[in-house]
């Protein structure tokens, strides 16, 4: 994190010498970084450099089962698009004539819920 690519260069520097220190290896394909600004040409560059290894820049990434971006709208997207997903996967149980009203309810706010509204203090 940084406030500017510059710093964002220098702590990427510092976290290649910390794991050096600990025998670990930043895997440069798999670390990824992007800028976080109202302003859309902040940090033009597609990548930061730094001990031999580039770090591409990308405008969205997945964390922990949710999309991070600029654009809160599309996370809210993504979730109700997973709630949605899940919605149909118990659907045969939602419409089953075998299980009763409170048990369907049960289904709906443990499985469905959660799964649409994961994240959702953050938006």
């Amino acid at each position: 994190m940084g406030g500017s690519v510059h710093a964002v260069k220098e702590h990427a520097e510092v976290l290649v010498v910390a794991s050096k220190e600990t025998g670990l290896e930043v895997n440069a394909y798999k670390t990824k970084y992007t800028v976080m600004s109202q302003d859309q040409n902040a940090g033009l560059s597609h990548s930061t450099k730094t001990d031999n290894r580039s770090f591409e820049r990308v405008e969205k990434f997945k964390y922990l089962g949710t999309i991070n971006q600029n654009s809160i709208q599309e996370e809210i997207k993504s979730r109700l698009k997973s709630g949605n997903a899940c919605y149909h996967s118990v659907q045969n149980l939602l419409s089953s004539s075998l299980l009763s009203k409170n048990l369907k309810i049960k289904i709906y706010r443990t499985i469905i819920l959660p799964v649409a509204l994961y994240g959702c203090e953050t938006w």
